[in-house]
């Protein structure tokens, strides 16, 4: 919670607890954390959601959707750490589970103009999909195809 208030604070896009927990309930197996000598330094919050849709900020979860789409609802790192490319190790290391667990797609609402990175990361922006205000003024809807694995551990693209 420290770590998430202290990014998104300023912008109002910092969420309740409860919010942020349910989101990690939802989904453990697609929730990770990195640590640095027993401190929380980053960690990213996915969980199964339908394409083209997206959590609301200001609720709880209340239903576990089964859907081939992994939403990547938020990742972050804390400002000292950042610069080191733990945020694409994130991703990376996301991507390679939702691949383990035969999701086909993975979205995203990219916030505060950050759709520059994540374009840079694979992902490609549905300017169509409408987001509600709570997500900010920039926010874009955002997704890319899971690569497959080939028999012989090859990536096909």
């Amino acid at each position: 919670m420290a770590l998430e208030a202290s990014i998104y604070i300023e912008s109002e896009l910092s969420e309740e607890r409860e919010a942020l927990e349910s989101r990690a309930h939802a989904s453990p197996d697609t929730c990770f954390v990195l640590d640095c000598e027993q401190q929380i330094v980053g960690y990213s919050l996915a969980l199964p959601y339908p394409t083209f849709h997206y959590p609301d900020l200001t609720r709880v979860e209340e239903t576990t959707f089964h859907s081939r789409n992994l939403h990547l609802h938020d990742l972050a790192v804390a400002e000292s750490f950042r610069g080191r490319g733990l945020a694409k190790r994130l991703i990376r290391h996301l991507t390679a589970t939702a691949r383990s667990k035969t999701y086909e797609r993975m979205s995203l609402v990219s916030v505060g103009g950050s759709d520059t990175f994540w374009s840079a990361n694979g992902f490609e922006a549905h300017h169509e999909v409408s987001l509600p205000k709570s997500y900010g003024t920039n926010a874009v809807y955002m997704s890319k195809t899971v690569s497959l694995l080939r028999p012989d551990g090859a990536s096909r693209w």
